[in-house]
């Protein structure tokens, strides 16, 4: 069983561990837990009401986040002729054809997303093994598969992420810093959330959100209060 130091059990006192809060008070308390000296990365851990081993129940979708999730997203692009010259213009890290997936199969990883164009897709899916289990792997379904390099890019840098199911039904994901204003990093917690439950699935049946927790990266998770999470019928 894992120990937790006296600055993590000093601070876990501070938390009603009956209680669900809402985001407001979820996010200022949050800041109010925090007590390492650097950054830390604030996230939601979704679990929701639907079978992950269902395809018509998988929730899979991106959300652009209004202040980004203060991170410098390195993105590689799988690209050839003009759409090299758009990506890198856009502000792409990484740019190349076939020669990049070599590159990745010989275990090159220094980027956080992938991007690819339609045509190159029968190059990249060799890559499947290596960017699957990543999340990283190019897919049409959210906007990583096309030819329109550019938006692509600057969606990824601005803050878009991408959130899907695991196999437990429960999606994590990035919604900022514990360095981020109060205001800020409430907008990025509903605005994920707010695309969470637009993606709801027709076939999902029952309550949705089961249970919504935020945390920072080494804080005790805070558990919100379900009406907080605006489902959209």
């Amino acid at each position: 069983m894992a120990r937790h130091g006296k600055n993590y059990r000093a601070k876990i006192e501070k938390v009603d561990r009956t209680k669900r809060y809402t985001s407001e008070e979820a996010v200022k308390l949050l800041k109010e837990l925090t007590y390492v000296k650097f950054d830390e990365t604030v996230g939601l851990d979704v679990r929701l009401g639907v079978d992950p081993r269902n395809a018509e129940q998988q929730v899979r979708g991106t959300c652009a986040l209004p202040h980004g999730t203060g991170k410098n997203v390195r993105v590689a692009v799988f690209a050839t002729g003009d759409k090299v010259r758009d990506a890198e213009e856009a502000g792409a890290d990484i740019v190349g054809g076939e020669d990049l997936v070599k590159k990745v199969l010989d275990g090159f990883l220094d980027f956080d997303a992938a991007i690819a164009t339609p045509d190159m897709m029968r190059h990249v899916g060799r890559l499947g093994k290596v960017l699957g289990p990543r999340g990283m792997m190019p897919n049409p379904k959210v906007g990583t598969v096309t030819m329109n390099v550019r938006d692509a890019v600057e969606a990824l840098k601005a803050g878009q992420v991408e959130y899907r199911l695991d196999r437990f039904a429960i999606i994590h994901v990035p919604v900022g810093k514990m360095s981020f204003e109060e205001g800020k990093l409430l907008e990025n917690v509903d605005s994920m959330l707010d695309a969470i439950a637009k993606a709801k699935p027709s076939a999902a049946k029952g309550t949705y959100f089961r249970s919504v927790v935020l945390s920072g990266t080494m804080t005790p998770g805070l558990k919100l209060l379900p009406p907080d999470v605006r489902v959209t019928k």
